[in-house]
């Protein structure tokens, strides 16, 4: 009969643990890894919650983690950026000082070589921004207290689960026994037992509600964190990006208007043999122009110019009115041709 009570119980046993198997399968994954079971509904939803939060923390600081990687590349670029930038930058300046003599590329090193040290200042600005806004905020969450006390709730709940299931198993162990023999040693024995899981399933639930909040909180704070993060650093790359634009705008422009200014200007001729013989023609002035130097003449339309010299360039140099200068040789019509020895007086 005393064999038969033991063969009972080892298979009440063996079904019981069975039993868990099932639940465990269909019941989750187990917590950080754990296969322990679940004790009742309520833990259950309570560990899914955990596993989710833990989950979702673990994810954000991963996320984290690349935002600083991506920003540390950024900041070791844009400070190599900046040491070429600069040398170039020496170079243009070099290079127009050396060659001022009206000398349009050297005007346009030298233009360029002031330019570039304004974009090396917004390099480092936005270096400065990454460093204070992205990187050090973001860092200061990995490495936190908060995150860290969090997960270490959590992890304490999962050990204290692992405790709870073991002696869950206990419990019904002494079960068994008190229906093989129920001496009042083996009662009290269960009664022990049972009031441990009980006292343990309490602590658990403290304990969970605890680990739920601080990671529920620290997620939270992820997620707002990180967010706010990633706008800084568009709005960031985004000024520094029209900042640049614009003083490249500015570079662009200022070129080529010196180059327009180069090209327009009365060009210089030496001065001829007064022994040459010279043609000089009358022309009628068809456009007003208004002298900006001193070597310009200028025009009313209706005038007559004596013209005695014509650059492919465009330009024309004659008398007008008793002053003498460079005028655009489209604003007036040639009208005849003078011999210079019949040159005498001034055209009216």
């Amino acid at each position: 009969m005393d064999a038969l009570r033991k063969q009972a119980s080892k298979l009440r046993e063996q079904v019981a643990k069975q039993q868990q198997a099932v639940i465990k399968q269909f019941g989750g994954t187990g917590y950080e890894s754990s296969d322990v079971m679940v004790i009742d509904e309520v833990e259950l939803q309570r560990h899914q919650q955990l596993e989710k939060l833990y989950r979702a923390t673990r994810n954000g600081r991963d996320f984290q983690k690349e935002i600083v990687k991506a920003a540390e590349t950024f900041t070791a670029i844009g400070y190599k950026h900046i040491e070429t930038g600069t040398k170039l930058s020496e170079d243009c300046c070099k290079y127009g000082a050396e060659n001022m003599n009206d000398n349009i590329l050297a005007k346009a090193a030298s233009i360029y070589g002031d330019a570039r040290k304004h974009v090396e200042k917004e390099q480092e600005d936005f270096n400065k921004l990454l460093s204070s806004q992205v990187l050090d905020p973001l860092r200061a969450m990995i490495a936190g207290a908060p995150l860290e006390d969090a997960r270490h709730l959590a992890q304490r709940y999962s050990r204290m689960r692992q405790e709870a299931e073991t002696q869950a198993l206990e419990v019904s162990r002494r079960q068994a026994r008190v229906r093989e023999s129920p001496t009042p040693e083996n009662v009290a024995k269960l009664h022990a037992a049972e009031a441990k899981k009980q006292e343990l399933k309490a602590n658990m639930a403290v304990l969970g509600k605890e680990a739920s909040a601080a990671l529920a909180a620290v997620d939270a704070q992820q997620q707002r964190l990180t967010f706010q993060r990633l706008v800084s650093m568009v709005e960031g790359e985004k000024t520094y990006h029209l900042r640049i634009a614009a003083i490249l705008g500015e570079v662009e422009a200022e070129m080529v208007s010196e180059k327009q200014r180069k090209e327009s200007a009365p060009p210089v001729i030496s001065s001829e043999n007064g022994s040459e013989k010279t043609t000089y023609f009358l022309a009628e002035v068809t456009h007003t122009f208004n002298a900006e130097s001193e070597k310009e003449l200028s025009l009313s339309v209706g005038d007559y110019v004596v013209v005695r010299k014509v650059s492919p360039s465009g330009w024309s140099e004659g008398e007008c009115r008793g002053n003498a200068g460079w005028f655009p040789s489209a604003y007036v019509e040639k009208r005849q041709r003078i011999p210079t020895a019949d040159l005498a007086g001034e055209v009216y």
